[in-house]
């Protein structure tokens, strides 16, 4: 845990969050500004600073997308699609230093994004 992360605070419930999913590896919650009408912020509950910092053998980003499945499903936009995004490092636009990714769906997404 980072003592200064917003989302390791979320984990925590330090900071209150609309949560739509969470088991003992992840908390699921909706964005606070969405970009779409299902915008779902999936983080685990473990600190990684980035994707670059989860080493061969973690099984947490199969879960991540596991997770991101079952709420695809249960908020209906796997039947017309949707994206999942994962920003990493300054240039990629990643904001909050903990690994997390945007399900965004339930309109139809441009490419390319950015």
């Amino acid at each position: 845990m980072s003592q200064d992360c917003i989302f390791c605070k979320i984990v925590n419930k330090e900071i209150p969050a609309d949560v739509v999913y969470e088991d003992d590896l992840v908390i699921a919650f909706n964005d606070i500004a969405p970009q779409a009408p299902v915008h779902v912020i999936i983080i685990p509950k473990e600190h990684f600073d980035s994707i670059l910092s989860v080493q061969a053998g973690n099984d947490i980003i199969c879960h991540i997308h596991t997770v991101a499945n079952r709420i695809a499903l249960k908020t209906g936009i796997a039947e017309t699609g949707f994206r999942l995004v994962n920003n990493c490092g300054k240039d990629g636009n990643q904001t909050v230093p903990h690994l997390h990714y945007h399900l965004l769906g339930g309109r139809p997404l441009l490419w390319p994004p950015g």
